[in-house]
């Protein structure tokens, strides 16, 4: 198989698309800066080490980029034959991290792998392996996706399974990220709207129950309705967000120049990065980040459409669980920050400090650049072979 890979890729010439890839690295250059800005005195205070976070990042960056190499360099076609054994081997990792010893606790949140000194976070891995499963799902099962109730829900059964599993570490957050990707996949797929709706409403419902059941989901819902209300403790993260949004105005207090980091706000280099680039570059730097998300989702289905008509549903159904995934993660982060949405422990995707959501993150940015790739050698050839096609007298 591996030989059969490398003959692949010697054969295909790589054609990158240049608008994305300048997304890509606008908001990797921008995550660096603020990582770094938001970090200097943390390091200080944990390891005697200013730089030690904006090293470890651009570590984590290079990895990122390596994983992305060798992403890109994987055939669609292997990852078609591959989905179900890798959500199989998913749904272990899921189960793994939950074993004492084995699985990383931080913060009560049992989440995280530690491979060769590097934490992972196991819910980023399968949101990747989710949008490969659900892909070749929906091509192999599309009339039952567009005919039958059944076939919307027999993937959620499975998927059901993963997002028990999620609620034990607890992170409820990427438990609705997967199951956003899953649906949103199967909408895009044909399925009829009002089996759609009623779907969505029976998730909606049984997202409500969950955190009616637990009482630290539902502060957090309690305090994202007024956190002015309990400023000092179950309030404080979001008012010190808010409190960062209303410093930064239009142009922002400077670079480097925020006072919320300094210990007022918490995570403020992993899920709440976006409000300290709002402190520090104002409204005119939360534009660009969103102008950016926005570009990068347009251009996400832009790939998937041309994917689809040029046949290849596979890859296109890739491209536009990769959109989904991207785009609704940044919404949430980006939400949360605002006050707009509940507390949710989402990273920003390609800017948010951490090793493993990084690599994993370019690396299937790298998968979608596979599939802008193939389309257009294929369209290419399909040209090249309708001009030397002999005509008919």
């Amino acid at each position: 198989m591996i030989n059969r890979v490398l003959k692949s890729v010697s054969q295909i010439q790589f054609h990158c698309d240049q608008l994305l890839l300048l997304v890509c690295l606008g908001l990797l250059l921008i995550g660096y800066v603020m990582v770094a800005s938001s970090s200097l005195h943390l390091g200080v205070k944990m390891t005697g080490n200013a730089m030690h976070y904006p090293l470890r990042q651009m570590l984590h960056i290079i990895a990122g980029l390596m994983a992305a190499a060798v992403a890109s360099a994987i055939p669609m076609a292997l990852w078609e034959k591959t989905g179900s054994w890798l959500f199989i081997g998913g749904l272990l990792l899921l189960a793994i991290v939950l074993i004492p010893g084995i699985g990383v606790k931080v913060n009560g949140s049992m989440r995280w792998l530690s491979v060769a000194g590097l934490r992972v976070q196991v819910s980023e891995v399968v949101k990747f392996i989710s949008v490969i499963y659900m892909a070749g799902y929906v091509v192999r099962h599309q009339e039952d996706v567009r005919q039958s109730p059944y076939g919307l829900l027999r993937p959620l059964l499975l998927f059901s399974i993963a997002c028990a599993l999620l609620l034990k570490e607890p992170d409820f957050g990427s438990a609705v990220v997967i199951l956003t990707i899953a649906m949103g996949m199967m909408f895009l797929g044909g399925a009829r709207i009002q089996q759609f709706l009623v779907l969505v409403a029976l998730v909606a419902v049984l997202a409500s129950l969950l955190v009616w059941v637990s009482p630290y989901r539902l502060a957090r819902v309690t305090a994202f309705i007024n956190p002015w209300a309990d400023a000092r403790n179950t309030g404080f993260q979001l008012v010190q967000a808010l409190i960062s949004f209303g410093r930064g105005d239009v142009f922002g207090v400077g670079l480097g120049n925020g006072i919320q980091k300094l210990f007022y706000l918490p995570e403020a280099h992993t899920d709440f990065l976006f409000s300290v680039l709002a402190e520090e570059l104002g409204l005119v730097g939360v534009l660009v980040v969103i102008s950016l998300f926005t570009l990068l989702l347009w251009r996400a289905f832009k790939i998937g459409a041309m994917a689809e008509q040029a046949g290849q549903v596979f890859s296109a159904y890739v491209a536009y669980g990769l959109g989904i995934w991207f785009g609704f993660q940044a919404f949430v982060n980006m939400g949360v920050n605002m006050g707009i949405l509940p507390t949710k422990g989402l990273t920003l995707p390609l800017m948010s400090y951490g090793g493993g959501s990084m690599i994993v993150m370019c690396g299937a940015m790298a998968v979608l650049f596979r599939v802008n790739s193939e389309v257009i050698e294929h369209l290419k050839n399909n040209v090249k072979g309708k001009r030397e096609w002999p005509s008919v007298s």
